[in-house]
């Protein structure tokens, strides 16, 4: 009996899962924590302002909120930038451990146009972010369910109401901020470190007495002096045309028992966290058994086909033989567009090596939410570098299929997907630039885009591509006839479509439970930060897509149809279908987008996730069904 040759691309797969023990995550921060001695400054930074009803970014200073006297922004990183953020400096600047009641920020008279600009950010939801010490600003909700509090990121704008005894709606801005400085304090030292910052606004129509005097100007609706503070928005401030609006602030300090290690633990505790434990352990033990009764039904079934195959001695038996051995003559004859299917084996394994590494770093700790952006960015980067395995396993594939223009089946794997999803990327945002958002990236960074993928990617796909193309060919463990044997008509349980179509709903189940909570995190603006189970679930979805795809395989090759290529990789990649289709579920069930820009952006951002998720299921199903393929037809005696 010969041994099996190495599969090149399960390889691939196999040494970069190997690296990948399940580790306990620990907190890893993005900076240094900074300490602060009484009457410190404290810089207060103001980010973009979001919607979770739009999906359209826009900077803070894009509405008539108070500027400092120069505008100074933050060095931004590539993910921070691909998000949207724009943090720049404000005018709130505070002294650690010295709280200020009723401070003036600036008074500001608004014209038509900014007044129309403020509500249609009131009436889309808009939220305004800021940063403290690297911690954003939320505000703190107590739920009705339970006796503990919520926390939101960022505060709205303003609100709509009606005045007692009328019926027309009107728009209010939240005017006064409320804020909360927390921070845990070395008794040793008397140094702080700030561990929260929380946000009450009001909208208050602020009046004042004596004439205007800057921020000395002393108002009658909230004077310290007096012991007159803003508690409530009884007296709201009406956003009109031509009307002055006073911007002002308090801020309190309190002392907490958090550490400064342990202060985004509040941020990233999920509303439905008992749903979502139950329902990924759930998901886990169902998946689990599948797995298991297939492994066990597939060993027991080929034990007896390989036992009984080896067996038989005469020609007479020889030609009774029924079933996957008939069939080994053509098995591994090349399929039709074999040049695609090697760019798309390529691309996925590139796609398995960025989420593998990825996600071990953000297991370790390494993403953590205080280092913004930096999820994005390791990705990008890593997907670059991974351009190396890309072309190594399409190159090696192309060999074995007989071919020899490897230069071309190399710019295939380096332009095919990065060149779809470079379209579709620039189609929307096109579209955010219309819009005037933020969230549109600038020139600057496409070219930084475009640097990496022609300056780092594509030389690196060539090398992968060169060092593959020199090794010598796979070699099938059986010949292969020169006469194609006609396939015998099929059931109707076999037809493509169908088993296509089956065989991407256990690959899909797998994951629909995170896929909600992932969703939830990009969509409706929640922290994500739960990398462990992430990657339980990574790995479960690498068994399932290979175990699907092979028992269909098995039961293909059984009733004499041996194009099994590419409905292995498509057996596995149909999971994308559904996702897709889950994704317009959520988007119709759980999102209150009412633009049609944003719709458009949604489903084109989901669009390209759903191809990503179909390049990545589709290599997994085709590596192992490759790998069984192989082991089954060298595990037998061929005349």
């Amino acid at each position: 009996m010969r041994a099996p040759a190495m599969l090149q691309c399960a390889a691939a797969l196999a040494v970069l899962l190997a690296v990948a023990a399940p580790t306990a995550g620990f907190y890893l921060p993005g900076v240094a924590p900074s300490d602060f001695a009484k009457g410190d400054p404290l810089q207060v930074k103001v980010n973009k302002l979001t919607s979770i009803k739009t999906q359209l970014p826009y900077t803070y200073y894009s509405l008539p909120f108070c500027k400092p006297a120069t505008i100074v922004d933050s060095a931004e990183n590539l993910g921070e930038v691909l998000r949207g953020d724009r943090i720049e400096n404000s005018p709130y600047v505070f002294q650690m451990r010295e709280p200020k009641m009723c401070q003036i920020v600036c008074k500001a008279t608004i014209d038509e146009k900014a007044a129309k600009e403020l509500k249609e950010k009131i009436e889309d939801e808009y939220r305004v972010n800021m940063i403290l010490d690297n911690l954003p600003l939320v505000v703190p909700i107590a739920r009705q369910d339970k006796n503990s509090i919520a926390y939101q990121g960022g505060y709205h704008v303003g609100a709509k109401g009606q005045y007692t005894g009328s019926k027309d709606e009107k728009y209010f801005i939240h005017n006064h901020l409320s804020f909360t400085v927390k921070y845990h304090r070395d008794d040793d030292s008397e140094l702080s470190r700030i561990v929260g910052f929380e946000v009450h606004p009001y909208s208050v129509k602020h009046q004042f007495d004596d004439k205007w005097n800057g921020a000395d100007t002393r108002l009658s609706t909230c004077d310290p002096h007096a012991s007159k503070f803003v508690t409530n928005s009884d007296s709201p401030q009406e956003v009109e045309a031509g009307k002055e609006i006073i911007f002002t602030y308090d801020v309190r300090f309190e002392d907490s028992e958090i550490k400064w290690a342990s202060r985004w633990d509040t941020y990233l505790l999920m509303t439905d966290d008992q749903i979502h434990w139950f329902s990924i352990v759930n998901s886990l033990m169902i998946v689990l058994f599948l797995s298991g009764m297939v492994a066990m039904i597939m060993l027991r079934t080929l034990y007896r086909d390989i036992s009984r195959y080896n067996q038989l001695e005469t020609q007479e038996e020889a030609q009774e033989e029924t079933g996957w051995k008939l069939v080994h003559g053509d098995v591994f004859r090349p399929p039709t567009n074999s040049d695609l299917l090697c760019v798309y084996v390529g691309t996925g394994v590139q796609f398995f090596g960025m989420l593998l590494v990825t996600m071990i770093f953000a297991v370790l700790g390494f993403l953590s939410p205080s280092n913004r952006g930096g999820l994005m960015t390791a990705m990008l980067l890593v997907w670059v570098l991974m351009g190396l395995l890309a072309g190594y396993t399409s190159s090696r594939l192309y060999k074995m299929f007989k071919g020899s223009e490897w230069k071309k089946i190399t710019l295939q794997t380096a332009f095919l997907f990065p060149g779809v999803a470079f379209i579709i990327f620039f189609i929307l945002n096109a579209l955010i630039w219309g819009e005037k958002s933020s969230g549109a990236v600038p020139f600057t960074t496409m070219f930084a885009l475009v640097l990496l993928w022609f300056g780092i990617s594509v030389p690196l796909v060539f090398v992968g591509s060169y060092l593959g193309f020199k090794k010598p060919a796979m070699e099938p463990p059986v010949k292969t006839n020169k006469i194609p044997r006609q396939i015998p008509e099929q059931a109707w349980y076999m037809n493509p479509i169908f088993t296509i179509l089956i065989g991407g709903i256990l690959p899909f189940g797998a994951v629909f439970i995170e896929l909600f909570f992932i969703l939830t995190s990009i969509w409706l603006h929640q922290f994500y930060y739960i990398f462990g189970f992430l990657f339980l679930v990574f790995v479960i979805l690498i068994i399932t897509c290979a175990e699907i795809t092979i028992v269909l395989c098995y039961f293909q090759l059984c009733s004499e149809d041996y194009m099994w290529w590419w409905r292995s990789y498509l057996t596995s990649g149909s999971s994308a279908l559904y996702l897709f289709l889950y994704a317009a579920f959520y988007f119709f069930t759980k999102l209150q987008i009412t633009k049609v820009v944003s719709g458009i952006l949604y489903f084109g951002y989901m669009l390209l996730a759903s191809y990503a998720f179909f390049v990545l299921t589709g290599t997994i199903g085709f590596c192992a069904c490759f790998w069984f393929t192989r082991l089954i037809y060298s595990s037998v005696k061929i005349d």
